[in-house]
C-alpha cells in the first residue's frame, strides 16, 4: 500500500513538472521571438544576443519531457487529471511550432540583411508587433494563473489580426509591393506577415486552452444560449 501511495505521489508531482516546464518553454519563446523580431526590423545584420537554434533544440527537449511526464502520470495513475494531462500535451504542441516561427524570422533577417522596412504597410505591420508583444506577456499569464478573462482578450482579437496579415499579403500579391518597396523587400514582408500570424495563432491556441473544453483546443469558445 505505501508503494502505491508513492507512486501516485510522484505521478502529481511528474504532472506538475510537466506544467512548469511547458511555461518554461514559453518564456523561451517570448525571448527567442523579441530576438527575432529585433535582428530583422530593428539593425541591419543578423547577430543574436544568444544561439536561437540551440535555444530551439532545448524547447524540442523539453516538449518530449513533458510528454514523457505526462504520459507516466496517466500510466499510474489513470484518469486521475486525464483532461489537464492531455491538455498540457495539446499546448506544448503550439509552443513548440513558436520556436520554429521564431527561427523562420532570422532566417528572414539572414537573407534580408538592412533592417526590413514595409513602406506603406509599415503601420500596419507596427500594429501586428505592438497586438504580438502584448500577448506574449498576456498569455505566460494566462498559463500560470489560469486567468480565463485574459485568455478570452487574446482569442478576441486574432481575428482582426488574422484579416490585417490576409489584406497585407493581398496587397503585396496584387501590387507586386508597389513603388515603394523592391522585390526582395516585398517577398520578407509577406512571409513576415505569416509568420507573425502563425505566431499570433498559436498564442491563441495556448489561451483556448485554459478558457474552452479540451474538445475545444484551438477553437471559439462556444457562447451559452441565452434566453431572449
Amino acid at each position: 500500500m505505501f508503494n502505491k501511495f508513492k507512486e501516485l505521489f510522484s505521478s502529481e508531482n511528474l504532472l506538475e513538472s510537466a506544467y512548469t516546464t511547458t511555461v518554461k518553454m514559453l518564456e523561451f519563446d517570448y525571448q527567442m521571438y523579441e530576438a527575432s523580431r529585433s535582428v530583422l526590423r530593428d539593425t541591419d545584420g543578423c547577430e543574436l544576443p544568444f544561439d536561437i537554434r540551440k535555444m530551439d533544440r532545448k524547447i524540442n527537449k523539453f516538449e518530449r519531457e513533458v510528454r514523457r511526464n505526462v504520459l507516466t502520470h496517466l500510466t499510474v495513475a489513470g484518469m486521475t487529471n486525464l483532461v489537464p494531462g492531455l491538455a498540457l500535451v495539446s499546448i506544448v504542441i503550439s509552443v513548440e511550432r513558436i520556436g520554429d516561427y521564431t527561427k523562420n524570422i532570422v532566417e528572414l533577417a539572414r537573407d534580408h540583411e538592412p533592417k526590413l522596412n514595409c513602406g506603406n504597410q509599415e503601420s500596419n505591420f507596427q500594429l501586428i508587433e505592438a497586438t504580438i508583444a502584448r500577448h506574449f506577456p498576456t498569455t505566460i499569464e494566462v498559463l500560470k494563473t489560469q486567468d480565463k478573462k485574459l485568455g478570452r482578450e487574446i482569442m478576441a482579437a486574432q481575428k482582426e489580426l488574422s484579416k490585417t496579415v490576409d489584406a497585407i499579403c493581398s496587397g503585396l500579391i496584387k501590387t507586386g509591393g508597389g513603388s515603394d518597396l523592391t522585390t526582395g523587400d516585398a517577398v520578407c514582408a509577406g512571409l513576415y506577415s505569416r509568420y507573425l500570424k502563425r505566431v499570433n495563432s498559436h498564442l491563441t491556441t495556448i489561451s483556448s486552452a485554459i478558457v474552452n473544453p479540451f474538445t475545444r483546443i484551438g477553437f471559439r469558445e462556444k457562447r451559452k444560449k441565452t434566453d431572449t
